[in-house]
């Protein structure tokens, strides 16, 4: 049983439930677990990475592994741009106060449960030989030039807002879309230290919505504190999200199958059935969605949350990828980008999230999602407990909207009852 590592990566309140003693030991294990491989460590732009970067470092030169300080990085960056193994400082889509540390195995591959556990056992190991600390070259250069390389076309007048959420997007992601030919105008591109995914980003689509509903742009992009998240809004604003990004990528690049998690929604299979795409459907979380890509030899995936896959030319998700895909598909395609969207059409979902004192579902809870989901002729409900927060997360989807909303409440209401 893991007891720091979530769905994505060990997180927490920095300097309460994530220390640098924590991280520390953690570099050490890492290091340990993987026999002294060299690792590349990338950070977001939280104040407290610079602390935590170190003390990574010290327990991964302890556990007898070289790494190279790659500075603000994006995650994507990190799993494509590490010659052998990676590690990146942040909490990603949390706010500034939280930090957290992932891991990449070799050739960017994402941890499993079993792997996370055996680190886990060895946070208490006693240190074997010094590794070398040394600096990078910037590297984001590098990471700009791959992705253009691997993923870009021309996207000449393709006006652009694009809303970096104060993080490790901040400045490599209009270099790369300027580049292909954009027309790019930049949000949230001043990092602090403190105001990473505050008010803006792909968690907040208010103000790359405004922006672009203001302005003349044929689409909006936002990106997670991190990097490997990204979400859209249409020229009049209107929210894309994961699913609507992976059902135009899935159309444009005509692809045979598509791995998704079981908060997608069941409009989304019933247009993948409708062209023939086969749709795998994982546990919630990208490293599933990336093992299912790899067990049926698939290379687009994701999740409703802004998570995309693809995996021709890249190893992990990457929310400056799927920026420029949807854009090019929207270039090529000689159609807005809500016309693209609209063969997608949606059951409507109601959405809860109940912070919570134990997401363990007590008997109770489970037996009533059981007993909705056997009344539900056309819909679903599910339950479960995030992997980054002391929340319990409560989806409804059914035919009409009043349906699926009193049915959240209820299952909302009980849950808070339960373990709130």
């Amino acid at each position: 049983m893991r007891r720091y590592f979530g769905t994505d990566g060990v997180r927490g309140v920095f300097g309460e439930d994530l220390t640098e003693d924590l991280v520390e030991r953690l570099g050490l294990a890492f290091a340990l677990w993987t026999e002294g491989k060299p690792v590349l460590i990338g950070r977001d732009t939280r104040g407290s990475g610079l602390e935590l970067e170190s003390a990574l470092a010290r327990g991964l030169a302890a556990g007898g592994s070289d790494s190279t300080l790659g500075g603000i990085l994006p995650t994507p960056a990190v799993a494509l741009l590490a010659e052998s193994c990676g590690a990146v400082v942040s909490a990603s889509h949390n706010p500034a106060e939280y930090n957290g540390v992932k891991f990449f195995g070799p050739l960017g591959s994402k941890l499993g449960d079993d792997d996370e556990e055996t680190i886990e056992a060895l946070l208490t190991a006693d240190p074997r030989r010094g590794g070398v600390i040394r600096e990078a070259e910037v590297l984001a250069g590098r990471y700009v030039d791959l992705v253009c390389e691997r993923f870009g076309a021309r996207l000449d007048g393709l006006r652009l807002c694009v809303d970096c959420a104060n993080g490790a997007m901040y400045e490599v992601a209009s270099r790369a879309l300027e580049r292909l030919g954009a027309d790019v105008t930049t949000i949230a591109a001043a990092p602090d230290g403190t105001n990473i995914n505050a008010g803006c980003g792909a968690t907040d689509l208010r103000l790359l919505s405004s922006t672009v509903r203001e302005g003349a742009f044929d689409l909006g992009v936002a990106f997670d504190g991190d990097g490997d998240r990204m979400l859209a809004v249409d020229a009049e604003g209107n929210v894309v999200d994961g699913d609507g990004v992976l059902a135009v990528l899935a159309l444009s690049l005509g692809v045979e199958l598509v791995a998704v998690t079981s908060m997608t929604n069941l409009g989304f299979h019933r247009l993948m059935s409708e062209h023939g795409i086969r749709v795998v459907t994982t546990d919630v979380g990208d490293r599933y969605v990336l093992d299912a890509l790899h067990a049926e030899g698939g290379v687009l995936g994701g999740e409703q949350s802004g998570h995309v896959l693809y995996l021709d030319g890249h190893v992990a998700g990457d929310g400056l990828e799927a920026a420029i895909l949807l854009s090019r598909a929207v270039a090529e395609g000689g159609k807005p980008l809500a016309e693209l969207v609209a063969p997608l059409v949606r059951f409507p979902q109601a959405k809860r999230d109940i912070r919570v004192t134990r997401k363990e579902l007590s008997p109770a809870v489970q037996e009533e999602v059981r007993r909705a989901n056997a009344d539900l002729n056309h819909g679903r409900v599910l339950v479960r407990p995030s992997g980054t927060e002391p929340v319990v997360r409560v989806l409804v989807e059914a035919e009409n909207e009043s349906d699926a909303e009193k049915l959240c409440d209820t299952i909302a209401a009980l849950v808070n009852q339960e373990l709130g």
